[in-house]
């Protein structure tokens, strides 16, 4: 699963976006905003559930799972240590970054199951950051 950033009016951004590019500053600014998102995604699995506490066996422990509607709580780490991001420059110049949650339960944690709500992480982290990205944007490549 992953996330990708799409940008409107393509025709402004490339032409702006071409002046820039000599500066190699394009993939810093992306480099910049996709770590945003990965941080985001990240700390907000680390905090702790506010939905149904159990007993967890083998080791013993007890868990808070996250509410409905609410990112996924902690428990084995698993999650977040598989959250990462990439950025790449295609041949045609294009820079792309792609925030990665390899997982294998992330795509049922964001979007739910038939038998369980789901618990967003990284769709909220890219909304949570959109405008500092922007801001990011337009102050650095699209002066």
């Amino acid at each position: 699963m992953s996330i990708d950033l799409k940008i409107t009016n393509l025709k402004a951004f490339n032409k702006k976006l071409e002046k820039r590019l000599k500066d190699n500053k394009v993939k810093e600014y992306v480099t910049r905003a996709t770590n945003m998102v990965e941080n985001t995604a990240q700390e907000s699995i680390k905090k702790k559930g506010t939905g149904r506490t159990y007993q967890k066996y083998n080791p013993r422990v007890t868990h808070t799972a996250s509410a409905s509607g609410q990112p996924p709580a902690t428990d084995s780490g698993f999650l977040g240590q598989n959250i990462t991001m990439k950025v790449d420059v295609k041949s045609n110049g294009t820079v792309v970054g792609q925030i990665i949650s390899a997982a294998p339960y992330s795509k049922a944690l964001e979007f739910g199951t038939t038998k369980m709500d789901a618990r967003p992480f990284m769709q909220p982290a890219l909304e949570k950051n959109r405008r500092k990205i922007e801001g990011l944007f337009k102050k650095g490549v699209l002066k």
